[in-house]
């Protein structure tokens, strides 16, 4: 595992926009399947398997909805990327199923990280190999070894989220909740401080990167949620399907990533303290809101050879994914 600083510089900080909420327009009807992601707290899933500094990062994706997304759509010895990797969650989750891992992250702190937790999960047996690359993923074929090109077999990310990051709290008697770690970085050239209309046209950016990396039938997954942003429902995973059809890409699927375990017929809620005193404050001022209990996986092919994903799970591995 190494992480690598590519030649290339840094990207010129993207002109500010004014925010203003998606519109959202009728999606084509897609396959969809529920994704019991959420049997184990976010906590429970990473102790162990990542360094305690990984708690970190403002926005981390659920193992087991990167390790269920990989299981599902590639084969062991696969290549797997992530253009946003963070701290390596995708990679991780990829090594210990077999496939190999390149990631690409633009801050170097967390490029650290992600290397740092590869190198774990190698001394914990993961078979795997993973590489880290320092850089910007706006200019993915310039960043990553050329000798990926046509290999990659599923790129799995997420985008960045901004001004939605609630980050972590500690509280302490008669001194309140104390926030912390809610910013990706103090760059203004990240992506994550861009404004809502820049954020898109950077997503379509990368992805028409990644389309210039996949094999033929590979594929493109991305895990999203909705949120709010000063009182407005951000359609985000509506967005991001519109940027990857700019991008070139023909959407496949729409799974639902469960944020909430399942106790029988039952929702049990995993929501941070942000989430639900975001609730709690709209209620108060009658506004029914509820909290988000689920990601978007959203899934593309690449125009030119929209085949199905590699394999679909089989049903005794959706009962339980997060134990296969």
């Amino acid at each position: 595992m190494t992480v690598r600083r590519p030649a290339a510089s840094r990207a010129v900080p993207l002109a500010p926009t004014i925010w203003s909420p998606v519109i959202t327009t009728p999606a084509p009807h897609l396959p969809l399947s529920v994704w019991p992601t959420a049997q184990r707290t976010a906590r429970t899933q990473r102790t162990g398997r990542y360094l305690p500094l990984s708690t970190e990062h403002p926005a981390k994706m659920l193992p087991a909805i990167a390790r269920q997304a990989i299981a599902a759509y590639t084969q062991p010895g696969d290549l797997v990327l992530d253009p946003m990797c963070g701290i390596g969650t995708t990679l991780v989750e990829a090594i210990h199923l077999g496939r190999d891992a390149v990631g690409v992250e633009y801050e170097p702190k967390w490029a650290q990280l992600a290397g740092a937790n590869l190198r774990l999960a190698r001394q914990h047996g993961a078979p795997g190999h993973g590489e880290v690359v320092d850089g910007d993923a706006r200019h993915l074929p310039g960043v990553v070894d050329p000798a990926i090109r046509g290999l990659v077999a599923l790129v799995l990310t997420s985008p960045p989220y901004g001004a939605s990051l609630h980050g972590q709290v500690s509280a302490t008697p008669g001194a309140g909740v104390t926030k912390s770690h809610y910013k990706y970085s103090t760059d203004p050239a990240n992506l994550a401080h861009a404004g809502h209309h820049a954020l898109l046209e950077g997503m379509v950016q990368i992805l028409i990167g990644c389309t210039r990396l996949l094999r033929p039938g590979g594929i493109v997954a991305m895990t999203v949620r909705p949120y709010r942003y000063r009182g407005t429902l951000i359609d985000l995973p509506g967005a991001m399907t519109r940027a990857g059809q700019r991008a070139g890409l023909t959407p496949l699927e729409r799974n639902v990533a469960l944020l909430a375990g399942l106790r029988g017929d039952q929702l049990i809620p995993r929501a941070s303290f942000f989430a639900l005193e975001q609730v709690r404050r709209a209620r108060a001022n009658n506004t029914p809101l509820h909290v988000i209990a689920h990601e978007d996986l959203l899934v593309f092919g690449a125009s030119r050879s929209c085949s199905p994903p590699a394999r679909k799970l089989r049903p005794a591995q959706l009962a339980h994914p997060e134990q296969s």
